[in-house]
């Protein structure tokens, strides 16, 4: 059997363009001069016939219509095993309120996660009676859907923005953030849209594995500051920018890894240009720019 991932959105949250964003890369995606691409989610199977959604993007309706993989095969049968999310962000849990329309299928998160969904009764939209919940604890292997299993692993990160407190702790070590593991046979996947920082334990996990989808929310820490479109650095966000001696390009040099993909990237960051030279850079060092369409087999 083959792994097959399926990019359902490759951008980060607002999407690209963003509704209220004027940026460079909004104007030239809103005039066609390069890709729109949807919010972060993927799509994971260990057969090609049952498949898990890794995040519920709020753009999940038209990321199923356009997914000719995860269509219906009957009336209302779908080869939809699982939703798993992978922190409470509104970007990676907005789409479970489109879900609501009586599929069964598993919701897997951790326990904290669930929490989050739980103290907000409009998930009760998503009938306990047609939708599992299942806490993972982590480091625990589970089965995500048929042939395919599944681990979660702490990643530093923080709690979602309209959790903050006064004191924000963006390398937070927990089940607030998570990635994913993936193993079918000898095959080793990760998936890992959020990362603050790719700490020793994280790269010893990584090292080896034949593909890893990982966070490229900014291409330098202060991207939105220069752009005259935010206050935060990605660092204040919870995300390694990709380029820099401490970004994720120059942070995953010496690791032995099959495939690298960035997803979950912002509207404001200049390897979604094709003919850029950040772009460029990036594939110089081994990365695939993923792409909403984009499926990839390891």
């Amino acid at each position: 059997m083959t792994f097959r991932a399926y990019i359902l959105g490759a951008a980060a949250g607002g999407g690209l363009p963003q509704w209220n964003c004027g940026c460079q890369n909004c104007n030239l995606a809103r005039i066609g001069q390069i890709p729109q691409q949807t919010q972060s989610s993927l799509a994971v199977s260990g057969n090609g016939r049952d498949w898990a959604i890794l995040n519920a993007s709020p753009d999940i309706r038209q990321q199923l219509a356009d997914a000719v993989p995860l269509h219906p095969t009957g009336s209302r049968t779908l080869p939809l095993s699982s939703v798993l999310v992978t922190n409470g962000d509104i970007d990676h849990v907005a789409g479970l309120l489109t879900l609501r329309e009586m599929q069964p299928f598993t919701l897997f998160a951790t326990r904290a996660i669930h929490d989050v969904l739980d103290n907000n009764t409009i998930f009760d939209a998503l009938r306990r009676d047609v939708v599992a919940r299942e806490s993972i604890a982590l480091e625990q292997p589970f089965e995500l859907a048929p042939d395919l299993a599944a681990e979660l692993f702490p990643v530093p990160g923080k709690v979602p923005l309209y959790l903050e407190g006064e004191t924000v702790e963006t390398g937070q070590i927990g089940e607030n953030t998570v990635g994913v593991a993936l193993t079918l046979g000898k095959t080793r996947v990760y998936y890992i849209p959020g990362c603050a920082t790719l700490n020793d334990t994280l790269r010893t996990r990584l090292d080896g594995a034949d593909l890893v989808f990982f966070d490229g929310t900014l291409w330098q820490d202060d991207e939105m500051i220069r752009a005259g479109l935010g206050q935060k650095t990605g660092q204040r966000m919870g995300h390694m920018s990709m380029s820099g001696k401490d970004g994720s390009i120059a942070a995953f040099r010496d690791l032995n890894i099959g495939q690298k993909v960035f997803v979950h990237m912002n509207n404001t960051n200049p390897v979604l240009r094709p003919n850029g030279a950040e772009r460029a850079e990036a594939q110089a060092a081994g990365w695939t720019i993923g792409q909403d369409g984009m499926e990839i087999t390891a």
